[in-house]
């Protein structure tokens, strides 16, 4: 039996390619990613590979909203905030452009699984 092997990066969440209900498992976390209304689609809960994709290019639009609030932040908050607010919250974006680029990396790998590709153990 070939062992069952995630790279690193892949998500917690989602049990390692070929494993029992590992596309299920995809499936259940892609969707906890993405808008709740992606959940009424039946296509997207139906063919798994393209929720992946979905999932990739929500996750992008994300990580493209914290480049751009981090760029506007002074100008935008400069009448309505404090330096200490201000620098609160260019952390905040700057935590939250981290935490997306650890999820896009885990939904491209999760969409490399679902369209066959397989990781071999390394030492």
């Amino acid at each position: 039996m070939k062992p069952l092997v995630a790279p690193p990066g892949w998500p917690r969440e989602v049990r390692p390619p070929d494993a029992p209900d590992w596309e299920a498992s995809a499936a259940a976390w892609l969707l906890d990613l993405c808008p709740a209304d992606y959940r009424t689609y039946a296509g997207l809960r139906r063919h798994v590979v393209v929720l992946a994709r979905f999932a990739v290019l929500h996750v992008e639009a994300n990580e493209a909203a914290c480049r751009r609030g981090l760029s506007e932040a002074r100008a935008s908050f400069r009448e309505v905030a404090n330096d200490e607010v201000i620098e609160a919250a260019l952390q905040t974006f700057q935590l939250e452009q981290a935490r997306l680029m650890g999820i896009r990396r885990a939904v491209g790998l999760v969409e490399d699984a679902l369209r066959g590709r397989r990781y071999v153990a390394r030492l």
